[in-house]
């Protein structure tokens, strides 16, 4: 994966509980990692079979290979936020990791 084709810095984060100081449960999204990557909105065919599948997946995230990331989490971009639908690897060959994802429009 060349460094050209990254040109995104995103956010990965990741949903925490923690005890706070009166003993209360705090939960909040803490940053696990800030990368770069390559985000690609599903097109024409890619769109289409998604659908078909009843999958709500809008898009693509490539980043450099990492194996510590799960669907629990999400990546925030230029004030956007999308939840991990399913992660891959393609090739196998712990090059890059693929974030499949649905942008949370709320």
């Amino acid at each position: 994966m060349r460094a050209g084709e990254l040109r995104q810095r995103i956010t990965i984060e990741e949903f925490t509980e923690t005890q706070g100081d009166m003993g209360e449960i705090v939960e909040e999204w803490k940053t696990k990692a800030t990368v770069w990557a390559d985000i690609q909105p599903l097109r024409g065919r890619e769109y289409w079979d998604a659908q078909q599948a009843q999958s709500e997946v809008t898009g693509e995230i490539h980043i450099r290979y990492r194996d510590d990331l799960s669907p629990e989490m999400r990546v925030k971009y230029d004030g956007r936020t999308f939840a991990i639908d399913s992660i891959f690897h393609p090739g196998e060959d712990r090059e890059k990791t693929v974030l499949l994802v649905v942008e949370d429009l709320d």
